[in-house]
């Protein structure tokens, strides 16, 4: 990514990817979490289908569009149901949060395990500062509560599916159009998503009203349109940890966005964290990957 709007691509995707908690605490008080993640994965697909009607993009052949599935399946449809399902079994969303924020380093050491590259000491050192920040924002929100359940499996599902996802995306993945790619991945994740609303909600109720509304669209317009679009171009272009290493700026947006939109307090350790994570992602940046 070269082009001067190329290296802008990484911050308007993570500010973007951060308002995903707002979104989710907005519409999740009047509908079942499978139940919004099926109709957000429908009404994507209506979206991408209306912008492959308009530009006419190549479709991906039979094989293409297996891998697609399969990478739809891990990307958005388990990641999201783990992430859904573990704080509908009282996980705390700030727990749920730091364990899904071990993506980055995970995704690193399984990259150079895989021998797809090898990092720097300086990048190495990136993705633990960038961890413990993270930490430190979810400390000083008050949501490190550690809790006992089942829910915790589910946390830690999500974490290894975004993980496989990304990395399998990235080796498989390529070479088909984003449109078409996307709208098989979607595709997926819908099925998926459908099947799990039916089986575990079919007796919740819906309370449709303005703020549900804005909820999903937004969630299917910034989140799930632009969004997932920015991210599979970075995962296109740059080498992997890199790319993963922004999402060590996701808790500390979030919790910007809380204190601007929800009044909550940012205590002295949040701010804190939220440095220390930029800086973490800064090592990271700096330091070139050798493949």
């Amino acid at each position: 990514m070269n082009s001067v709007a190329s290296r802008w691509i990484p911050w308007a995707f993570v500010l973007l990817w951060s308002t995903g908690f707002i979104g989710a605490k907005l519409g999740l008080p009047f509908i079942a979490p499978f139940r919004f993640l099926a109709i957000r994965m429908a009404l994507t697909l209506l979206c991408f289908a209306l912008l492959i009607a308009l530009y006419r993009p190549a479709w991906p052949n039979w094989r293409q569009a297996r891998q697609q599935w399969l990478s739809g399946i891990l990307l958005h449809g388990l990641y999201l149901g783990g992430v859904f399902a573990a704080i509908k079994l009282a996980v705390p969303a700030g727990l749920t949060a730091l364990i899904v924020g071990l993506q980055p380093l995970l995704t690193a050491i399984l990259s150079w395990q895989l021998g797809e590259q090898h990092l720097q000491r300086r990048q190495w050192l990136g993705m633990l500062v960038g961890f413990v920040g993270t930490a430190l924002v979810v400390a000083g929100s008050k949501g490190l509560v550690f809790a006992g359940n089942t829910g915790l499996w589910f946390a830690v599902m999500a974490l290894l599916v975004i993980t496989a996802g990304t990395l399998y995306q990235k080796r498989h993945g390529q070479g088909v159009h984003p449109l078409t790619g996307t709208f098989h991945q979607y595709l997926s994740a819908f099925l998926l998503t459908s099947l799990l609303s039916l089986w575990f909600e079919p007796q919740s109720q819906t309370h449709w009203n303005g703020q549900l509304l804005f909820a999903i669209g937004w969630s299917v317009l910034m989140l799930s349109v632009l969004a997932i679009l920015l991210l599979m171009r970075m995962i296109r272009e740059g080498d992997v940890s890199r790319v993963v290493s922004y999402f060590y700026l996701v808790p500390g947006l979030t919790a910007l966005q809380a204190w601007c939109l929800f009044a909550e307090k940012l205590s002295a350790m949040t701010m804190a964290g939220i440095v220390v994570a930029a800086l973490g992602v800064a090592l990271v940046l700096k330091g070139g990957s050798r493949t």
